[in-house]
């Protein structure tokens, strides 16, 4: 499983290759060391593997050996067969076209063009005892009979649209597995045939004949194995969940069968599970009842479609000879053509878009053996010698696979990305077989592309106490590595574990943005309970801010509930410092908060060792005028003493202003009973927020300054009354600093 984790790895297990020394410069030292780790199928699957196998538990072998014995000019090649002397013959074709082609491999010689047939694709050979090769193309299906020298001769016509599979019985017999009816035919040697059995599916999809002269077919849509007697009796053995057998095989007295595809709409499974009842004796329809004199519609299964897309992925399913069943393999993707057997008779898989031949170890392990360069895997034929031959589509090549495994393979692993300059510790390798050798190497980069601007690829010595890593320290890193057999006894080491432990160079951290909360407002909420400090409700008055840096709304409004964000409170004299703060390497950081005049250089400590990412003082103790803030965040949490970066960002100036305002130059003019008043209200820092009145202790009129616009901080203003009156005024600066004046009125 690939991870970045805090490295604290033991010593020990196998085969150690140690990758560089801790090559770090003193200054540049961050705290936690990460590790890379590649450890299972999906991690080494992500590099690009050539001539090694990856097994489902994460250990890497040598593969087989894959050699390419044809490319032919065919888009695709769909059958393969051999006969007595060893020669392989090969076919497939191409949606386009009046002809295909019937290739030929000697022993020993080379692939020849061996005949040439009408027809679109084959996708079915059969050899006879006499070593006639019979072929069947599609669609307008027909089986040809080519003789030794090539020559081809209509054998039968089954009047329908595909042949899927043919086989030999011992007596020579040629049955024939058709589609779009679904039918199988028997045609004796002579070329004359007859229905044998109807499968009431759409496609008898797949087949084979086992010692007993039995047929083994695989059915689509309803995605049916059927044992089949030699007097057409029939027996379903399994009921797949799946819609499509693309492929049946028998070894060891077990039934092997592939099933793709997801069930069409109306085709269910049987019961509680996809086996049927053991009773059962014949094949029941799987869709809508046939009249009688009626075939299917013609629907063409997923090999051979080229545009049909397949969904719901493959199952590999097992049939004791008992007649129990099980899934021993799936695939949520691929999708299974061709299965085969090695020498040890453990299945071998082909399977499409990817080109992917998997093995099947046990019920628990899996191996994805060779990934072929065409997408499909559409054949194997098994020969003699151990080898498996396997034909392709997208391209249609010709391989031949083992059975003795490649001499050397390569993994060229993704690429790490440490995420900042990092330098390469110790990285280790586990392996559990020893047979052949080990090379490593490595490079390294500052740009995800490995081709642009690398340093090229350097040897890592390997030996048990390692060696140096001469690639340089960067953001990227990717290794090689090259897996030999061992000469004399073939065999080949088996790695389990690769892990790069890496530092990346500390940085220092970011103050990203700095702010000055209102005045007044302070956080955490504050117990003080002072002027104006009370709403209506009796709660504190609250504000309510948005993130750090981004735009307040407007106008600025005071809620008694916190609505996302920081919530301050109110409290007469408090100022607020937020800032928001990055480390690159995550280091936890600290913060220091300094205060100065704006005219002066001199620094005065306000907190430091702070977690938190905001800081409320009292600005009582301070002059008022124009002030600074400076914010220091620390990376020294995380870092040895000696080792930690600092930054720092100043906010803009503020002001400190607990004076309260002034109301000046107040004169009185009499008519008759009538007074008006004049006065000039005056603050020295802030601007005047709002004036008010009160006669004889009523309730607080708001006053409107001449020219209408509170907008200064001086600012005039005029009241009428009448004489006698008892005439109040207050005045509040944007600080909430007050004044109240009591005027009389003669």
């Amino acid at each position: 499983m690939k991870r970045f984790s805090v490295c604290h790895r033991a010593a020990g297990l196998c085969l150690f290759i140690t990758l560089g020394v801790l090559w770090v410069a003193p200054s540049c030292l961050a705290v936690d060391t990460r590790t890379w780790e590649e450890s299972d199928q999906a991690d080494f699957a992500r590099g690009t593997a050539k001539g090694l196998s990856i097994k489902s538990n994460g250990r890497l072998t040598l593969a087989p050996i894959f050699k390419e014995l044809d490319s032919t000019s065919v888009p695709y090649l769909w059958a393969i067969a051999q006969d007595s002397k060893g020669t392989v013959y090969y076919a497939g074709g191409a949606p386009t076209g009046a002809t295909t082609k019937i290739l030929a491999l000697p022993r020993a010689g080379k692939p020849t063009v061996f005949a040439t047939i009408p027809g679109l694709e084959v996708h079915a050979l059969a050899i006879d005892k006499e070593d006639r090769v019979y072929a069947a193309v599609l669609p307008d299906a027909k089986v040809y009979r080519i003789d030794a020298t090539g020559k081809a001769q209509l054998f039968f016509d089954p009047k329908c649209k595909y042949i899927w599979a043919m086989a030999f019985d011992k007596s020579g017999n040629l049955f024939v597995a058709t589609g779009d009816s679904g039918l199988i035919y028997k045609v004796t040697g002579q070329g004359t045939g007859s229905k044998f059995f109807d499968t009431q599916e759409t496609h008898a999809r797949s087949m084979i004949i086992d010692e007993a002269d039995n047929l083994i077919v695989g059915t689509e849509p309803g995605g049916l194995i059927l044992r089949i007697t030699p007097a057409a009796k029939s027996f379903v053995l399994y009921q797949a969940a799946k819609r499509e057998i693309t492929s049946v095989a028998k070894s060891n007295g077990m039934i092997y069968a592939a099933a793709i595809g997801a069930k069409p709409s109306g085709v269910s499974i049987t019961g509680p599970s996809p086996v049927l009842p053991a009773a059962a004796t014949s094949v029941a329809p799987t869709g809508a009842p046939r009249a009688a004199g009626t075939t299917p519609s013609a629907t063409a299964p997923a090999v051979g479609s080229f545009t049909a897309t397949v969904v719901g992925g493959s199952d590999l399913y097992r049939i004791h000879a008992d007649g129990f069943a099980e899934r021993i393999w799936n695939s949520p993707n691929d999708l299974v053509y061709a299965i085969a057997f090695d020498q040890n008779g453990m299945p071998i898989v082909g399977t499409g878009n990817k080109g992917t031949i998997y093995r099947v170890d046990s019920d628990y392990l899996s191996t994805e053996l060779i990934n072929a360069p065409p997408t499909q895997v559409t054949a194997f034929l098994a020969a003699r010698d151990g080898v498996i031959y396997a034909s392709t589509g997208n391209v249609g090549n010709l391989y031949a696979i083992g059975p003795a495994l490649a001499d050397r393979g390569t993994l060229e692993s993704d690429v790490l990305d440490a995420g900042e300059f990092s330098y390469w510790g110790k990285a280790h390798i586990t392996a559990v077989e020893h047979g052949g050798s080990v090379e490593l190497e490595t490079r390294s980069g500052n740009v995800n592309n490995p081709q642009s601007s690398w340093s090229a690829w350097s040897p890592v010595s390997v030996t048990e106490q390692g060696g140096p890593v001469k690639s340089p320290p960067a953001r990227f890193l990717q290794y090689r590595l090259t897996i030999s057999k061992n000469t004399n006894t073939g065999e080949s080491p088996e790695i389990s574990a690769i892990d790069f432990p890496f530092l990346s160079r500390n940085i220092a951290p970011k103050i990203t943005q700095t702010e000055v909360a209102p005045f007044n407002y302070r956080q955490p909420p504050s117990n003080n309970s002072l002027d104006r400090s009370v709403a209506a409700s009796g709660s504190p008055l609250t504000l309510t801010l948005s993130a750090v840096g981004q735009k307040k709304p407007a106008p600025l409004s005071l809620s008694s509930d916190s609505g996302g964000g920081a919530t301050l409170q109110y409290s007469k004299g408090f100022l607020t410092a937020r800032w928001s703060a990055v480390d690159a390497n995550a280091d936890p950081l600290s913060y220091t908060v300094e205060i100065r005049p704006v005219e002066s250089k001199s620094w005065q400590l306000l907190k430091e060792k702070l977690t938190d990412r905001f800081y409320a003082f009292d600005t009582a103790a301070f002059p008022d005028g124009k002030y600074v803030i400076r914010i220091t965040a620390s990376d020294s949490p995380g870092n040895p003493p000696g080792h930690a970066l600092k930054a720092s960002r100043e906010t803009e100036p503020f002001t400190i202003d607990n004076t309260s305002p002034e109301i000046v130059d107040v004169s009185v003019s009499k008519s008759g009973s009538q007074r008006q008043v004049t006065l000039t209200t005056k603050d020295a820092l802030s601007w005047i927020d709002k004036a008010e009145y009160s006669l004889n202790g009523a309730e607080w009129v708001v006053l409107q300054p001449e020219g209408f616009v509170t907008d200064s901080q001086t600012l005039r203003y005029t009241i009428a009354a009448k004489e006698g009156q008892a005439l109040s005024v207050r005045v509040f600066d944007e600080n909430d600093n007050s004044f109240v004046k009591q005027i009389p009125l003669p």
